[in-house]
């Protein structure tokens, strides 16, 4: 096992080496000169050069990048164009927001999702079924700022249970609930549409074998079958799903924390791309490329614990 995990973690280096690579080349190549837009329109061209050569924006971009990534290994993601503050403490600020936004709407989505995928295989053809993947479709097609606003609409103007906007506090407390809740649920609304689909899938298939129509033939409950041996043994396909989901939620909220003003990272990305503030934008992407790739790592692992036949020595 930890042969294994020592054997990921260096094939994920070139992953972030390459994520990192990419996103500085872009910020750089853009049109727009951050020494201009930090030192304002009205200053002198000799003072935006002397910010510019401050900065080390006048070196070639290979040596630039050299150094960037000489800094990342000491943990040292560089200062804020715009704050002038460190990276990294403003950068982990606001991923501890988009974490709790992240962690609840993949909450909603697993629980949703799981739930309507198992009711549809058991009523494989039925009413519910269709109703079921009607839904899959609907949370698929359907654009999450829509869902968004409509959530707005609905729970904060026309029946005013939810804050619209903003961040009350931890998501443990009832304010903090409260405020994260509309928008963790269009996260979780979308993703539960292909958990729901996967899940199905997943259980029609293991609903099939023969070790399920034996234990029926043996009259153990109903429940019992669907959820210890039906739903343990389909839990493979649908533990992926949700890591994936979890990680894309992680980095793709940045529609949603700008509907509901959510203080995370996506809107932080967002605003330092606008201003070209790129020491906070390369942070940010190094930062949920890592999450992800230790997300996808943890779900490799919990394979072993959901299927004892799988083994990574």
């Amino acid at each position: 096992m930890a042969a294994y995990i020592i054997r990921r973690l260096f094939i994920s280096i070139p992953v972030l080496i390459g994520a990192t690579f990419l996103v500085f080349m872009v910020m750089h190549l853009s049109p727009g000169d951050p020494a201009q837009l930090m030192a304002g329109d009205g200053a002198s061209p000799q003072d935006v050069e002397l910010l510019r050569q401050k900065l080390g924006l006048d070196k070639p971009l290979l040596v630039q990048y050299a150094t960037y990534m000489e800094n990342v290994v000491s943990l040292d993601f560089g200062r804020s164009i715009r704050s002038n503050r460190e990276v990294l403490p403003e950068l982990m600020t606001y991923f501890g927001n988009t974490m709790e936004l992240a962690v609840l709407g993949t909450l909603i989505a697993a629980v949703v999702g799981v739930t309507l995928g198992v009711l549809a295989a058991i009523r494989q053809n039925s009413w519910l079924d269709n109703l079921v993947m009607s839904f899959s479709l609907v949370g698929l097609s359907l654009p999450i700022f829509l869902l968004g606003v409509l959530f707005v609409l609905v729970f904060s103007s026309l029946w005013p249970v939810f804050p619209a906007t903003g961040r009350g506090g931890p998501i443990w407390t009832l304010e903090g609930f409260q405020h994260a809740f509309l928008p963790a649920l269009t996260l979780g609304l979308s993703a539960a549409g292909v958990i729901a689909r996967l899940s199905r899938s997943a259980m029609l298939e293991v609903l099939h074998e023969e070790y399920i129509r034996t234990a029926m033939a043996k009259g153990l409950r109903v429940a019992k079958v669907i959820v210890k041996h039906a739903l343990r043994n389909a839990s493979v396909p649908i533990t992926t799903i949700i890591g994936l989901e979890f990680g894309y939620l992680l980095g793709g909220a940045v529609v949603t924390e700008s509907i509901f003003a959510w203080p995370g990272v996506g809107r932080l990305t967002v605003d330092a791309i606008m201003a070209k503030d790129f020491p906070v934008v390369q942070g940010a992407v190094l930062l949920i490329v890592l999450v992800f790739v230790l997300v996808n790592l943890v779900v490799d692992l919990l394979y072993a614990i959901l299927d004892p036949r799988i083994s990574y020595d």
